[in-house]
């Protein structure tokens, strides 16, 4: 409660979040329903799993572009090595998150090690794998459905709850203690405030920052896993729009895009915020380019708005417009 005191944008998004579903009755009757529940809270889900680990890279204070192209890839790979039957998703999906992993491992050390930006960094490594994929599939992922375990986790229930709900509250549970509770969540927000004074504190700055990268290309790729359970079929551009939809949940959820600050439970928030925003701009037909321009909206507002919150900017725009007003 502390942490979330001190992040109140944490709560702020919730309301928004609820405020937003209400209203989603004046579009469609049928949005209030249990059915849009349940489908605003499993397409938020994949923008969960992702933003966990682009939460944890933003903290450090960087940007991973690569997510996209790790989900297309994680997804193509189970899709083509286990192909609608269950046998060897034992070895597979392990398999799977650890490419995911030491793909985003590689990125950490172009940042650490060689020094480059971030976004130049990740936005490389994301247009090298998807020339993988390429490469790999010619143009065609082999899989015609997936396996039948993970399409399972979509579809069935739990005492009358989605697996995939219930699977998600543990993923929220055990994300928010390694982000905000764990050493190596304290030393993640450690390296985000201060680069400087943690490495003169004596931090292993550079091994943080790779294994966030690391975290990072593993929830891609386990997003890629979960994600061709929904879609039934490995696709090359599966993964595409959670790139900047990973963003937008980080940074409309409260977190500083310069580093240092962020709960995994404000990212949670803003992935359910975009799901809700989604259901509703699916409802009234906007196309695929209209919902991008709207979500980049996003980001740059809510950007803008924690800008001028931290610079106190409604309090100067109020002076200028009240010089005589009384301060304290």
């Amino acid at each position: 409660m502390t942490a979330i005191k001190r992040n109140p944008a944490t709560v702020g998004v919730f309301i928004g979040t609820v405020v937003i579903f209400l209203l989603s009755g004046l579009i469609e009757p049928g949005l209030l329903g249990g059915d849009s529940f349940r489908l605003v809270v499993l397409l938020s889900t994949f923008v969960i799993i992702v933003g966990f680990g682009q939460g944890i890279v933003i903290l450090t204070g960087g940007l991973d572009l690569s997510v996209g192209s790790i989900i297309t890839l994680g997804g193509v790979l189970l899709g083509s090595w286990v192909p609608q039957s269950n046998a060897g998703l034992w070895w597979a999906i392990p398999a799977v998150l650890l490419i995911g992993a030491g793909i985003g491992a590689l990125s950490g050390i172009g940042v650490t090690v060689l020094k480059m930006p971030a976004f130049v960094m990740t936005l490389a490594m994301g247009i090298i794998v998807q020339s993988a994929i390429l490469g790999y599939t010619h143009g065609a992922p082999a899989a015609n459905s997936a396996p039948t375990l993970i399409s399972g986790v979509i579809e069935n229930s739990w005492l009358g709850v989605p697996v995939i709900i219930v699977l998600t509250l543990i993923f929220v549970i055990v994300g928010s203690v390694i982000q905000d509770k764990s050493a190596f969540g304290r030393l993640v927000h450690a390296v985000g405030s201060n680069p400087k004074a943690a490495r003169i504190g004596g931090l292993p700055t550079g091994r943080v920052i790779v294994a966030s990268y690391a975290l990072s290309g593993c929830c891609a790729a386990l997003c890629g896993v979960v994600l061709l359970g929904f879609i039934g079929a490995p696709t090359l551009s599966m993964g595409n729009p959670y790139t900047i939809e990973s963003i937008a949940a980080v940074v409309v959820g409260g977190s500083s895009i310069l580093g240092g600050r962020g709960l995994f439970l404000s990212t949670v928030g803003g992935a359910l915020f975009l799901g809700v925003l989604s259901n509703d701009m699916t409802a009234i037909g906007l196309s695929a380019g209209w919902r991008t321009l709207v979500e980049g909206g996003i980001i740059v507002g809510a950007l803008a708005l924690f800008k001028v919150f931290e610079t106190g900017g409604f309090v100067k725009l109020g002076r200028a417009f009240f010089p005589n007003a009384p301060r304290k």
